[in-house]
C-alpha cells in the first residue's frame, strides 16, 4: 500500500492524532488534579467544596487569632510598663485615680 502524503487521508490522520493527544493530555491532567486548559486558552480547575469551606474556616480562625494576639500584646505592654516603672510613680498614678 502506497501512502499519499498530499491527500485528504493524511490531513484527517494528523487532525485525529492531535485531537486524541489533546484529549489524553487533559484526561491525565484532570485525573491528577491539575488545572485543565479550555478551548480558548483559559484554565479550569476542579473546585472541591470541602476545600473552599476549609479555607473560609481557616481564614476566620486566623482573623480571630490575630485579634487575640493583638489584645495580648497590649496587655503585655501594660504589664511591662508596670514592672519597669519605679514604684513611687505607679503609686502616684493610683492615688491620682482615686
Amino acid at each position: 500500500m502506497e501512502f499519499n502524503f498530499g491527500g485528504p487521508f493524511f490531513v484527517i490522520a494528523i487532525v485525529a492524532i492531535s485531537t486524541a493527544g489533546w484529549l489524553i493530555n487533559n484526561w491525565i491532567r484532570a485525573r491528577h488534579g491539575y488545572p485543565v486548559e479550555g478551548e480558548w486558552g483559559g484554565t479550569h480547575s476542579r473546585e472541591d467544596l470541602g476545600t473552599s469551606r476549609k479555607m473560609e474556616l481557616l481564614t476566620s480562625e486566623n482573623d480571630r487569632l490575630k485579634g487575640q494576639v493583638t489584645r495580648l500584646e497590649e496587655r503585655l505592654a501594660v504589664l511591662e510598663r508596670i514592672a519597669t516603672d519605679p514604684a513611687d510613680r505607679v503609686a502616684r498614678e493610683i492615688d491620682a485615680l482615686r
